[in-house]
């Protein structure tokens, strides 16, 4: 091209871009009044005297989170506010122009000036193709920086309309030059929002009924989790009157992925959503310890669950002789039938461990007061005297004794230190087990609670019950709640605006008389909570116990379950969906595929998928969508030398790139790297969860799965298949995290596959 032309051409470009950036300015401007507004409404809200009367103060409170919540969405969408054009087909000669992005705008007269991506009309951004334009006659990707648009990206569908685009340096780019622009940007350590680049492919998913288990399967750089998590913000937006009290549960497999995305929900506007690992959904607990892989298997099997009712119903010991027992001035025998008939009321309730003792203990002390007194007949139940003599049976030593040797109040902590503690009450419950079984539960009593322990608690949770508390102050509270309740509920009547506010966590706010809880908070501290919905993402981790866990939290059992079986690396995992869902959702789930790698050039996925294939390792085949600059570089070592090979390597690498560098390394040898990589790049370089904010992370395999960098640094690839319950599973995740370059050091003989993955990915990138 002259260059002349070529002059022309970039001044065309510079103009369609400062033509979008004042358009840009222009939404941002309206996005600061529209704050400020909401700002002042907040104010007036708060300063205002309801009165005395609570219903007056449950609508003023109801106006107020109103306004609250609106305020948070309007500040969360500060980053990247608009990233889409979309032109439509004329209709009467009139062509339709819409903006894209996190959230809607109107202007002054209530017109739209800038659509939400979740809306329908939004959605020929994201599904129209050349093929299907949908209505379409062409979309454009802003690429912004702050409050300025600083590159655009034209899809033009209407080849009429072909001069009428703005192309970005020259050229046609049809159809994924948006999508190329994302995947060879740097990463950040932080998952980038790309709602601007979901595909037709992704965005069917994401928009899928809410009803069932849908299971997105596909191989690494496939964008699972972009999907999961713009799935989780597209069905709050759409299913709000169902998910808005109830929220969405998004469930990763570690701290270090859960920091990896916590700003792409709330970039899209949706604040209420709990993120948790598989280590802190039982209220209190934090695990991130992981057993021993046979350990693993064996909590996470569904026979623990049997074993824990069994050691329930072991802690309720009817007696076997008569007691004799003092009662104020009162001395005589309690006789065990009297006790046995009292448990088997309880029994007979079918309720949990600690509810049952609760009418245990009524009987059993009635029964008591029978034997001293003679049974009760007509009022004499409810008078002062038998009320006297009521209490000083519940307050006798002798009986309290006797009540809690036969049935003692538990909590899941202690039922579960108990169990792992007391040898040999395990094995009284575990009769058929082998002593070796055994031994792989036994612990201290102070060992702190692993991940693989957590559904366990739950479980134990769901079999002993809440300890009953039952006094003046607590009747009171409870009534207050439910007075509480009841005028929230009618405030929201009131007012109009069901759906949007809340009644639980208004009246739970109004009680408090603090900064009033979203139900994301709420449900973080009670474990009976249910969602709307639940997101799994690597889902082929989970044990089947810890499935047990999450359909207790979504008894309608809606969820997004994503993952890929062939990167299962949990000892308690599974390796097919079907043995691994059927138990647990029969037929209502469906299974989708993503086959398109978006994130992993064909010279490392290749090579990858080579050596897994060699291994028997059973991956899902994807379609790289691009070649990739760099191949796969072998760094070779001796043994004594692998440590500083790898030092080099990556201050090398650190050198000759940019973005982010992962080293992943097998657990032995962790340390050893860390510390070599310390004392050459001090500031650069960290562990797990803190190396994601650090240029350079050390990672195990299983601490890197679901992260994505710009260069990897495999360590001993032998080692990582040795170390791992998964072998050669573990080392596909590790070879898969890169989006440029993938480096491996080695000191013994690479593992099957591999050379020869690397000899066909180079033959076909040069043909």
């Amino acid at each position: 091209m002259p260059s002349g032309e070529i002059a022309r051409e970039r001044a065309t470009v510079q103009s369609e871009i400062e033509r979008e950036r004042a358009v840009v300015h222009g939404l941002y401007d309206r996005l600061d009044r529209t704050r400020d507004a909401v700002t002042v409404e907040l104010a007036a809200v708060r300063r205002t005297d309801p009165g005395g009367g609570h219903q007056a103060r449950s609508e003023r409170d109801a106006f107020a989170r109103m306004y609250e919540d609106r305020l948070a969405q309007l500040r969360d969408v500060e980053d990247r506010l608009v990233f889409g054009k979309l032109e439509l087909e004329p209709v009467d000669g009139v062509a339709a122009v819409h903006y894209i992005g996190r959230l809607g705008l109107r202007d002054e007269d209530f017109r739209p000036i800038l659509l939400d991506w979740r809306v329908p009309q939004a959605s020929p951004f994201y599904q129209a193709t050349a093929a299907t334009p949908l209505g379409a006659r062409s979309r454009r990707h802003l690429r912004t920086r702050g409050r300025d648009v600083v590159g655009i990206d034209d899809d033009v569908f209407d080849l009429d309309a072909l001069d009428r685009a703005a192309l970005d340096g020259g050229g046609d780019l049809q159809g994924e030059a948006a999508l190329m622009a994302a995947l060879t940007a740097e990463r950040t350590g932080r998952m980038h929002d790309i709602v601007a680049t979901i595909q037709a492919e992704q965005d069917r998913i994401i928009r899928a009924g809410l009803r069932g288990a849908l299971v997105v399967q596909g191989g690494p750089g496939t964008g699972k989790t972009a999907v999961a998590l713009h799935r989780a913000a597209y069905l709050l937006y759409t299913h709000r009157d169902r998910l808005a009290s109830a929220g969405v549960l998004v469930v990763g497999p570690s701290r270090s992925f859960l920091e990896y995305i916590e700003a792409v929900l709330p970039s899209l506007g949706e604040t209420g959503v709990v993120m948790a690992s598989v280590g802190t959904l039982f209220p209190g607990v934090e695990a991130t310890t992981e057993d021993a892989p046979e350990v693993a298997r064996l909590k996470g099997g569904l026979e623990m669950a049997r074993l824990l009712a069994r050691a329930v119903k072991s802690r309720q010991i009817a007696p076997t002789a008569d007691q004799e027992a003092t009662i104020g001035r009162w001395h005589g025998v309690i006789p065990a039938e009297l006790v046995r008939r009292a448990m088997q009321r309880a029994w007979d309730s079918h309720k949990p461990h600690n509810v049952a003792r609760v009418t245990f203990n009524k009987a059993a002390i009635r029964a008591i007061a029978d034997l001293i007194d003679g049974p009760a007949s007509g009022d004499r139940d409810y008078d002062a005297d038998r009320a006297m003599l009521i209490e000083e049976i519940r307050s006798s030593h002798d009986v309290r004794v006797i009540l809690n040797t036969a049935w003692i109040p538990l909590t899941p902590q202690k039922l579960l230190q108990d169990l792992y503690a007391r040898p040999n009450w395990l094995a009284t419950i575990t009769q058929r087990w082998t002593p070796e079984r055994r031994a792989l539960l036994l612990r201290p009593r102070d060992a702190p609670f692993t991940v693989s322990d957590v559904p366990l608690l739950d479980e134990a949770a769901e079999l002993l019950g809440e300890v009953a508390v039952v006094d003046a102050r607590t009747i009171e509270r409870e009534r207050q709640l439910r007075m509480d309740l009841e005028n929230a509920e009618q405030a929201i009547r009131n007012m109009q605006v069901e759906g949007l506010v809340d009644a639980k966590s208004l009246a739970a706010a109004f009680a408090d008389a603090g900064p009033r809880p979203i139900a994301a908070e709420l449900a973080v501290a009670d474990r009976t909570w249910t969602f709307g919905h639940i997101v799994v993402d690597e889902a082929q981790e989970l044990s089947p116990m810890q499935w047990r866990l999450l359909v207790r939290k979504n008894p309608l059992k809606s969820f997004t379950i994503v993952g890929d079986v062939a990167q299962v690396s949990s000892a308690a995992g599974a390796t097919d969906w079907a043995s691994m869902l059927a138990p647990v959702f029969r037929d209502a789930w469906r299974l989708e595929e993503l086959t398109v790698n978006y994130r992993t050039p064909a010279r490392i996925s290749e090579v990858a998928e080579a050596m897994a294939a060699a291994a028997g390792v059973p991956v899902t085949h994807t379609r790289a969508v691009r070649a990739g600059q760099w191949p796969v570089e072998v760094v070779r070592a001796d043994v004594d030398g692998l440590v500083a090979a790898t030092v080099a390597a990556v201050e090398r690498l650190r050198v000759d790139a940019v973005g982010t560098l992962a080293v992943v390394v097998a657990e032995p040898s962790a340390d050893a790297v860390l510390a070599a990589l310390r004392a050459a790049m001090p500031r650069e370089v960290d562990r797990g969860a803190l190396g994601l904010r650090r240029p350079v992370a050390v990672l195990t395999p299983s601490e890197a799965k679901g992260l994505e960098f710009d260069v990897a640094v495999v360590v001993e690839p032998a080692e990582v298949v040795e170390s791992s319950a998964r072998g050669a599973g573990a080392l596909y995740v590790a070879m898969t995290r890169p989006t440029q370059r993938l480096v491996v050091v080695a000191a013994r003989p690479l593992p099957a596959g591999i050379e020869a993955g690397m000899a066909a990915a180079e033959l076909a990138a040069a043909g």
